[in-house]
């Protein structure tokens, strides 16, 4: 089923459009969330919000990339559930340590925060995306939107760890003075 057609399905409320959902992406944002939350409980948990979200979201939305649009609502939903489970452990879990290096290197807590709602940010963190090299570009992504551990990126890309680090290490460095240069920081 095309993306549009699942579209047409969620505009007009079709209950089969779910199931369609789920079908097409179910494994995507499953593997989303499973890299944030780390437990089959909560990923099942978040993927009904997710599916939740979409349901009550379109209409009014309609989305360019519905792909994107998904993973987009998996991630926030996942690291909301993880911060709402983990509220009392602030510093100690996996993505607190993401959130950490980036905003150690990359940007103040506040700038991070924009990041969905300023319109020259986003654009300027695309832009510096498209400026990387593939396998760097692949490294960044895997570790802060997908939420990868360098361990599970090393594997994955078939390459050393301390290779993982010097190029998360660097793209940071890289981004922060973008920010800077670009006076989003």
């Amino acid at each position: 089923m095309s993306n549009d057609e699942l579209i047409a399905l969620l505009e007009v409320k079709d209950k089969n459009a779910l199931v369609e959902l789920e079908n097409k992406y179910g494994g995507y944002c499953k593997s989303i969330a499973m890299n944030i939350l780390r437990s089959r409980e909560d990923t099942q948990e978040c993927l009904n919000d997710v599916y939740l979200s979409v349901w009550n979201s379109i209409p009014p939305g309609k989305p360019e990339d519905l792909k994107m649009y998904i993973a987009e609502i998996t991630r926030n939903t996942a690291i909301n559930l993880w911060r709402r489970k983990h509220a009392q452990k602030r510093g100690s879990g996996h993505i607190e340590l993401l959130l950490e290096e980036l905003s150690d290197e990359a940007a103040s807590e506040s700038a991070l925060e924009k990041l969905d709602d300023t319109l020259a940010l986003r654009e300027a963190f695309n832009s510096f995306l498209g400026s990387l090299k593939p396998e760097q570009r692949r490294i960044f992504l895997l570790r802060y939107w997908y939420m990868h551990t360098v361990r599970e990126i090393a594997q994955k890309l078939e390459i050393s760890q301390s290779k993982v680090k010097v190029s998360l290490h660097r793209t940071r460095v890289k981004l922060k003075k973008l920010l800077e240069r670009e006076g989003l920081l």
